[in-house]
């Protein structure tokens, strides 16, 4: 299923529904459901009832008549993992000649900063503002102080089951479904913040900075969640991509270090990094005002949002 949180025209309300097997329609299911976070909340028996109710296609409203909201406009919690090798290599580089200038002999820069060790020993992760949350469509308003903008690829799993200390071998049957994530970024604010040691803080902490959508697809739609390919385009034209199979930590990994003495609840939100090739930086490239970013990912669909100023 394709599980969605939208407005009918003319209301202010969010709803939670589910889209039809043809996905021209959403099936309201705001009668069962206060939000997605109750439907989440209701485990396998919810699902059930939603899935009568997108069998009946009662309630039905076209697509194209609904604005579409994140599914969980406000998570119970987000985090954020970087699981991609090839990003956070190329990353480094790129931060170095960002460091440096264009002009500047980088060559004794390049290659110094290596990956570090504890990448490799363990999954790593921070925690993102839940409340910064926007949706397909929505404008991503420019923060203040920031000059060079940047998006980037994400691949985020949504909590369905809570558990502790989560077992490797059960780790994915806590994951209720997936859903794209465009982790928003200031590069220069977070480069300034990060050689202090902490962040990213203000590089990523600004109101609309984290994009989910356009819905959470169930883990049975997905089918092999390292199947997926990744594309990253701006104004249209493709700037990168790469495949969810590259994930250096898997899943099973990354649910099962972040469950180690801590309570992972329904109704979160973890990101899986920037895929490699799958953010401006990795390329020397940054936003301008007014740029539409299209993040698509295969059985998932395309989370599209425009850049602006205010």
């Amino acid at each position: 299923m394709k599980l969605v949180t939208y407005r009918r025209p003319a209301e202010a309300l969010d709803r939670p529904g589910v889209l039809t097997a043809s996905g021209e329609h959403v099936v309201d299911l705001s009668a069962d459901f206060v939000d997605l976070l109750a439907l989440i909340d209701g485990g396998d028996d919810a699902l059930a009832a939603a899935r009568r109710r997108q069998a009946e296609g009662a309630k039905v409203t076209p697509l194209g008549d609904v604005t579409l909201r994140a599914p969980l406009p406000e998570p119970r919690q987000m985090r954020d993992a970087m699981t991609f090798e090839t990003h956070f290599r190329q990353g480094i580089d790129a931060m170095a000649r960002l460091r440096v200038g264009p002009l500047a002999p980088v060559g004794r820069w390049l290659g110094v900063a290596k990956i570090p060790r504890v990448w490799y020993e363990q999954p790593l992760y921070y925690k993102c503002n839940r409340f910064s949350v926007v949706g397909p469509g929505a404008d991503v308003i420019w923060p203040q102080g920031a000059r060079l903008m940047d998006y980037e690829c994400e691949l985020a799993a949504v909590i369905g089951k809570t558990g502790k200390d989560i077992p490797r071998a059960r780790a994915l049957a806590h994951v209720l479904g997936f859903t794209i994530y465009n982790d928003m970024t200031a590069r220069d604010l977070q480069d300034r913040e990060m050689r202090g040691h902490l962040g990213p803080a203000k590089g990523k902490d600004f109101d609309t900075g984290n994009v989910l959508g356009p819905w959470i697809v169930t883990r049975d739609e997905i089918g092999d969640p390292y199947a997926l390919d990744m594309i990253a385009r701006v104004d249209g034209v493709e700037q990168g991509r790469g495949r969810s199979g590259d994930m250096y930590h898997r899943w099973e990994d990354v649910i099962t270090h972040v469950s180690r003495s801590e309570t992972l609840r329904a109704g979160e939100v973890i990101g899986s990094g920037t895929v490699g090739n799958g953010c401006g930086l990795e390329h020397g490239k940054f936003l301008r005002e007014g740029a539409v970013v299209e993040l698509e990912i295969s059985r998932i669909g395309t989370l599209r949002n425009r850049l602006v100023r205010q």
